[in-house]
């Protein structure tokens, strides 16, 4: 019965979904982006390390720094190899950065005719490969004695790689960076990054020793550690007594806060969280206007199929049909109204959410199981919310004043 009022008013029903078409595929839409971010952020978060704790002069996120912050006495080297020295520490990395920007006419780096620019050059020591997710297309990291040295050595980028050697072996090549030559060890290959889909700017990347990257940017100094330690559950212990270690060789007294700042993955999972907890609440609120808008059409067009059906109301009830049997039949009609609002606006949401993902700076947009199902299940909510009246309106009409209808 309910199917087939939908066939003989189809243009009357698919004007009452609309609403509904449009709640729904928005909450598809904007929950597919959402959890395709929180999976390229989680996967992201991973590639920084396992079992890893950064430790830096200042917040680096979550809060803008303040004077004093800025003002701080920076990590050092010396830092980094004394908690290389903890109990359950197993390794430490020291880096810096130095980001060239996009200058017209810049150049970072050239072999053989070509040339790269807005390269970012990094500088670690030895110990980054036992702390960083960092996996080779060719050769190796570079080795403790070199950093000390101070060799022309350095990593390529996947991107820096394939546009200065088109793709083809660059280990034991010299490729001139500024002012100098430096002999590709290795390259690295592709880098996770946590929003987007396109150019990833950390691909395109020359890693060099610290020594050296201190003799080609000697005014960097904004130097970050990274420590790496060997169990999850003792998470809570190792960043204690990074805190210990730092306030004793900082020197700081024991009513002071501390004048640095440890983070840690869960941390940064932690602030997405917040962050999208946001997106979470808009995409309710935009939603929840088409799925009201949507609901009050169907109580309208239902309240109009009582006045039209009055009569067929009355030739039921004198022929035996209870007030349950109508009250049934009203309430599925509008819940499956809903309902089919609710799969074309899956549709629609899916759709979309492939068109974003398609886009060539699209999102990574994948579509999220639990959000179809509740944007499904509040559409045929919407129609058993807002179907009772109507059906009950129906149900309580009188049988002979129904019958005397015209």
């Amino acid at each position: 019965m309910a199917l087939e009022t939908l066939r003989t008013n189809r243009l009357r029903s698919g004007l009452t979904i609309l609403g509904i078409v449009i709640g729904v595929s928005t909450v598809i839409t904007i929950s597919s982006v959402i959890n395709g971010i929180n999976i390229r952020v989680a996967n992201w978060i991973d590639s920084l390390g396992t079992n890893v704790l950064w430790v830096y002069h200042m917040p680096l996120i979550g809060m803008r720094p303040t004077a004093e912050m800025l003002a701080r006495r920076k990590v050092t080297l010396d830092d980094a190899e004394a908690l290389a020295s903890l109990p359950h520490v197993v390794a430490t990395d020291a880096e810096l950065d130095y980001i060239q920007g996009f200058r017209v006419g810049a150049v970072s780096a050239r072999y053989n005719g070509k040339t790269i620019s807005s390269t970012i050059f990094e500088g670690n020591t030895a110990g980054v490969a036992d702390v960083t997710d960092i996996h080779l297309l060719e050769g190796r990291m570079f080795t403790d004695e070199e950093d000390k040295r101070h060799a022309h050595v350095c990593l390529l980028g996947r991107d820096t790689w394939e546009q200065l050697f088109d793709g083809q072996p660059a280990v034991g090549k010299q490729v001139n960076v500024e002012t100098g030559l430096y002999t590709v060890i290795g390259v690295v290959d592709k880098q996770k990054q946590a929003f987007g889909s396109g150019k990833n700017p950390y691909d395109n990347v020359i890693f060099f020793p610290m020594g050296t990257f201190h003799n080609l940017h000697p005014e960097e100094v904004n130097l970050r550690v990274s420590v790496k330690y060997d169990d999850p559950k003792n998470k809570d212990l190792v960043e204690e007594e990074i805190r210990e270690l730092m306030r004793i060789r900082r020197k700081v007294r024991v009513e002071k806060p501390d004048d640095f700042e440890i983070f840690s993955p869960e941390g940064l999972a932690r602030l997405w969280g917040q962050l999208t907890s946001g997106l979470v609440l808009f995409m309710v609120a935009v939603s929840s206007v088409g799925l009201m808008v949507g609901g009050i059409g169907v109580m309208n067009i239902m309240l109009v199929s009582v006045t039209e059906r009055t009569r067929e109301i009355g030739v039921r009830k004198a022929i035996g049909a209870t007030r349950r049997t109508l009250l049934t039949q009203f309430t599925t009609e509008a819940v499956t109204l809903c309902a089919v609002g609710g799969i074309l606006g899956v549709t629609l949401g899916a759709v979309l959410t492939w068109i974003v993902h398609a886009l060539p700076v699209g999102l990574p947009a994948t579509l999220s199981t639990p959000w179809v199902l509740t944007g499904f299940g509040v559409s045929c909510a919407i129609g058993l919310l807002f179907g009772i009246y109507p059906a009950w309106k129906a149900a309580t009409l009188d049988p002979i004043e129904a019958l005397r209808y015209e």
